[in-house]
């Protein structure tokens, strides 16, 4: 047999009658210190784009790469999802030029706002000639060669799968590899 809301309500309120309310505190929870931006010791955005090479690039896009130096765990991590994407760029119809210097754009803005991980959807290249994903391949080489990239993974399949990157980016005004836990 089932109570009614009645007699649920009834019977909770004679089991707080013994319970004494906590005094107010008087502590106060200090708010986090501003983040100063630290003075930046890279390339203008438009040298690193111009330094990012075609060259090499091979036949097959990389499925993920961690910079030299990273524990896997942080691959890992990634991969996992415990670092949450924070923003997004699209890459579709663009030319490789074109995408070449957004990348470059959205990475340098990325660092500068705090960003950790990204998201770059270059999509599969299913459309294209031969249907090859030449921007596929493309991307993901030039991520290995970006100063701010630490590392990279296949997106899951919900968020793009094959056809995107998320991407670990260092902390704005970190000049090492290193890489600290996830923002809460």
């Amino acid at each position: 047999m089932k109570d009614t809301p009645e007699q649920d309500e009834h019977l909770f309120r004679q089991l707080l009658d013994d319970v004494t309310p906590l005094k107010p505190s008087d502590r106060r929870i200090p708010s986090p210190a501003p983040r100063k931006p630290r003075p930046q010791n890279r390339l203008p955005e438009t040298e690193v784009a111009d330094s990012l090479s075609n060259h090499g690039a091979g036949d097959v896009a990389p499925v993920e790469y961690l910079s030299n130096g990273l524990n896997r765990m942080a691959l890992r991590k990634l991969r996992r999802g415990e670092w949450p994407v924070q923003d997004e760029l699209d890459l579709h119809g663009l030319n490789s030029d074109e995408a070449r210097r957004l990348l470059t754009a959205f990475l340098h803005q990325a660092t500068q706002q705090g960003l950790r991980c990204v998201s770059v959807i270059h999509g599969k290249g299913w459309h294209s000639e031969k249907g090859e994903g030449v921007l596929r391949r493309l991307a993901r080489h030039w991520l290995i060669q970006h100063p701010l990239v630490l590392a990279f993974c296949d997106a899951p399949l919900n968020s793009g799968g094959s056809g995107a990157v998320w991407v670990l980016l260092k902390a704005a005004g970190r000049e090492n590899g290193s890489c600290s836990s996830p923002p809460v």
